[in-house]
């Protein structure tokens, strides 16, 4: 059986020249929580599995992603670094690599040009692809949609956003990720809008619908609040890998914990 990842985000945006790790709730308000490099040193040294690196603005403001802030994250840690934000193009693909990262995840600039990702994941590797889905829940009964049940029984259709979630787009999330499996991408980076920051939990719902449904892995993103969360998106999500910001950025846990705790109930980790 493979192992269940645990990936640590580093969302970062772009203060005074330099990068700076924030955190918010339902993509707002966002508080500072640290320097990318140093926090990307102490996740390699509890044992993460691999890092996310987002720029989360970089697509708002229509700038490139920071490379340099890459190239010296890169430099500190020795496991598979991810890396999002602006990236719209095989060229931008091309520099971020060589910049140290492992793979990249490409979100709005998939949905404006659905061709990035089958030619990216054709010249690099669609081990190298990881497309990113955010989205939010559409409570309006419309047939055409994949409509999932939620928690209390009641049904809604999730609506991918674009630009930092700024940006509705009509696109229905689970038929998204069919055509992304299609394309080539070789995972997908899964955001609920409506759980992100908010430390209530992963939104099974959405995440188990989309994992059932496609062969390729799904990472679980938004709402870790505790342990118990990454254990139900793995067991109820049945998703492949549970990425968490705040509950490591600001000590609640460390990756070594979560670890431990996962492989007492029975969960394949790396340790």
């Amino acid at each position: 059986m493979l192992t269940k990842r645990i990936i640590p985000c580093l969302d970062v945006t772009l203060d005074d020249a330099c990068g700076t790790v924030v955190k918010g709730v339902e993509f707002v308000d966002l508080k500072r929580a640290g320097d990318p490099v140093e926090l990307a040193k102490r996740y390699n040294e509890q044992g993460a599995d691999e890092l996310v690196f987002l720029d989360i603005t970089a697509s708002h403001e229509h700038r490139a992603t920071m490379i340099d802030v890459i190239e010296r994250t890169a430099d500190e840690v020795f496991i598979p670094l991810t890396v999002g934000g602006g990236i719209s193009s095989v060229e931008t693909i091309r520099q971020i690599l060589r910049a140290g990262a492992d793979k990249v995840t490409i979100n709005t600039a998939a949905i404006k040009n659905t061709e990035l990702i089958k030619e990216a994941s054709g010249i690099f590797g669609s081990q190298c692809i990881v497309t990113a889905i955010d989205c939010k829940r559409n409570l309006t009964i419309q047939p055409d949609k994949n409509m999932v049940t939620l928690e209390d029984g009641s049904r809604a259709w999730y609506e991918v956003v674009i630009y930092g979630g700024r940006t509705p787009t009509g696109i229905d999330a689970i038929w998204w990720g069919q055509q992304i499996e299609k394309l080539g991408s070789g995972e997908i980076l899964l955001t609920s809008m409506n759980r992100d920051g908010t430390c209530g939990g992963f939104d099974i719902p959405i995440t188990s619908a989309i994992s059932e449904t496609l062969d390729i892995p799904v990472i679980a993103s938004g709402g870790a609040g505790n342990i118990e969360h990454i254990y139900e998106a793995f067991i109820k999500g049945k998703a492949d890998a549970a990425l968490a910001a705040s509950i490591f950025h600001f000590g609640t846990y460390t990756v070594n914990e979560v670890k431990q705790y996962l492989q007492e109930k029975g969960v394949p980790v790396r340790i």
